[in-house]
């Protein structure tokens, strides 16, 4: 029964790290990459509704300083550049009626330090969800052994595993938002 807890626990724990991959695609660092457009910051209205960039074009990157959007209804050109102008990521899309260019600017020495900052918070906040899930499941295997489920050596080992698994997680943040703070500085 306890396997069943500890399997939910590392899918929370997967849950945790996924959000902060998602997170950190958000920061632009100094090279063009499709997940700057494509993480749903950039939301179109068109057809009506507003959808995600992603759900109308292709992105492309053919090099580190150019984004390249392919719309797959031409007519619908117009709305994705005003779409990009609108997002605030400091782009300007340029049309030539068959595709958007994209030009990514090279990040001044102030913007990457701030970039590095949003990063450590980001973390932070990943960081903060893993402590809450491992408090999570402290206090449900405290009470199974308070209505004499498990045992107290049982509820030790669990306890025990829990903060291994914690501490496992903690590092993998700690590497990812490493990694990022790197790539947002290398210039």
């Amino acid at each position: 029964m306890t396997d069943e807890y500890l399997e939910a626990m590392a899918d929370d724990f997967e849950k945790v790290i996924t959000h902060l991959k998602k997170e950190l695609a958000t920061i632009r660092t100094g090279r063009a990459t499709p997940q700057l457009l494509e993480n749903l910051n950039v939301t179109v209205a068109s057809y009506g509704s507003s959808m995600p960039l992603n759900q109308l074009a292709s992105i492309t990157a053919p090099d580190a300083r150019m984004l390249v959007v392919n719309a797959w209804d031409k007519s619908t050109l117009g709305d994705i550049e005003r779409a990009i102008q609108s997002a605030r990521l400091g782009l300007n899309p340029s049309n030539d009626g068959q595709i958007i260019r994209v030009p990514v600017p090279a990040l001044t020495g102030e913007r990457r330090q701030e970039l590095v900052k949003k990063c450590g918070a980001f973390c932070e906040e990943a960081r903060i969800r893993g402590r809450s899930v491992r408090k999570e499941y402290n206090d449900t295997f405290k009470a199974m052994e308070n209505d004499k489920e498990i045992t107290e050596d049982e509820l030790k080992s669990l306890m025990d595993r829990v903060q291994k698994a914690t501490d496992a997680n903690m590092a993998s943040l700690s590497e990812i938002a490493e990694a990022k703070e790197k790539e947002v500085l290398d210039v």
